[in-house]
């Protein structure tokens, strides 16, 4: 795996080393649990994975904001995000 983002490439080569499965199933398998958890995402708006951590989907209301390039004021409409809590597990493992 690279040293700075993980790709979609990496993951399926990931599950065909450690699980035995061939390409072409590694990446079936990895775009049916992205779209799994992004129909989740829309539905319930939260997906909790055990020992990984929990996505949420957040409401953010309409505001000012400015454009730093030209410094225009534009209002920014309201919108949904997803937001990502790290178990403590994770946290432990990427902290230290």
């Amino acid at each position: 795996m690279s040293e700075s983002t993980l790709t979609r490439v990496e993951l399926t080569d990931a599950v065909v080393r450690e699980v035995g499965l061939t390409r072409q199933e590694s990446s079936d398998l990895l775009d049916r649990m992205l779209e799994i958890i992004s129909a989740s995402l829309e539905e319930t708006g939260s997906v909790k994975l055990s020992r990984f951590g929990n996505f949420n989907v957040r409401r953010k209301a309409a505001r000012e904001g400015r454009n730093p390039k030209t410094g225009i004021e534009a209002t920014i409409s309201a919108r949904r995000v997803v937001t990502f809590k790290p178990s403590p597990m994770l946290k432990d493992r990427v902290g230290g």
